[in-house]
């Protein structure tokens, strides 16, 4: 028998170098501070702060960044055992500038292929994928093979059970041509039954931005729960039978990078809760909320209990 998870999560993980200084370029920050990231890692990191027993499958080099990996992963409730050591590559490296409130542009160190990107269908531990609580994947791994074909494998394994997620984010940088991720993406919502992403993520995905529209054609093609992000306009949530919108939760953003990460983790949280859709995108929106306050992303991740009580503060604003 496969040891149980209820959080287990494929893709991306590495190293954030985040600027201790805002408002300047990458040439003239001083100081850096150093925490492991990737959406995957976060995802998975952000799930075990609210108690969930989470676990990453990935890659790393056989580096000392990816020796700090596995020592904060570990040093923050995230099972290691399912990331591996590629010989000839390096554990990504990835900066950030900052410009509050709305400006992080980010520079990735992914060459010649990033770790994540060579996971391969032989080494997946399939009955782990398929018994997990929620299996959790994000666009990035559908980019290059062999992980999209060790994607397919385990979409296979989990065979369309309930809480088997695609977060859509979709990021240019890693790709050849964005004909080619809709391609891929359109192929990969066929085998899940959940999908997250912004406005822009969506029109990849389903060809559509307006919220409402992008719900729809993600339930067409095939998920039972669409979760679009509005940015300032909150968060849209949708199956056949309801529609939900919850406002924004208002904060002074540090840093926006990492927000969506904690929304993801909140939502994994609620949805094996049990709780209401309007209860769990709050939720979600208020994790995601206080990320944006602090400088760093896996570091940063909110309990249960500093979610909820900024969900009674601003109850009573």
């Amino acid at each position: 028998m496969a040891e149980y998870f209820e959080v287990l999560t494929m893709g991306r993980v590495g190293v954030d170098l985040y600027p201790l200084q805002d408002n300047v370029g990458l040439e003239d920050v001083d100081t850096f501070s150093k925490s492991v990231g990737g959406s995957a890692g976060n995802v998975a990191i952000a799930a075990a702060k609210h108690g969930r027993r989470s676990a990453l499958i990935s890659r790393t080099g056989p580096d000392a960044f990816g020796k700090f990996v596995h020592k904060a992963l570990r040093e923050m409730n995230v099972d290691d055992r399912f990331i591996t050591e590629l010989p000839d590559l390096l554990t990504p490296v990835t900066f950030c500038e900052m410009y509050p409130p709305d400006h992080f542009p980010l520079l990735f160190y992914r060459l010649p292929i990033a770790p994540d990107l060579m996971i391969r269908p032989e080494e997946l531990d399939l009955d782990a994928i398929g018994g997990a609580g929620i299996f959790w994947t994000t666009v990035t791994g559908l980019s290059a093979e062999p992980s999209r074909s060790a994607h397919h494998a385990a979409y296979e394994a989990r065979a369309k059970r309930p809480l088997t997620i695609l977060d859509l984010d979709y990021r240019p940088v890693f790709w050849t041509d964005p004909e080619d991720a809709s391609r891929e993406v359109r192929a990969a919502l066929e085998y899940v039954t959940v999908a997250i992403g912004n406005k822009e993520e969506c029109e990849i995905a389903v060809g559509e931005t307006e919220p409402m529209r992008a719900g729809r054609a993600l339930l067409d093609a095939g998920v039972e729960l669409a979760i679009v992000k509005q940015g300032p306009k909150g968060v849209l949530g949708m199956t056949r039978d309801s529609v939900i919108e919850v406002p924004p939760t208002p904060v002074s953003v540090i840093n926006g990078l990492g927000a969506g990460d904690s929304f993801g983790g909140a939502v994994c949280h609620g949805l094996l809760s049990g709780w209401d859709l309007e209860a769990i995108l709050r939720f979600g929106n208020a994790a995601g909320a206080i990320v944006a306050t602090r400088r760093e992303c896996s570091t940063a991740m909110p309990t249960t209990d500093e979610v909820q009580a900024l969900l009674r503060e601003v109850s009573h604003v």
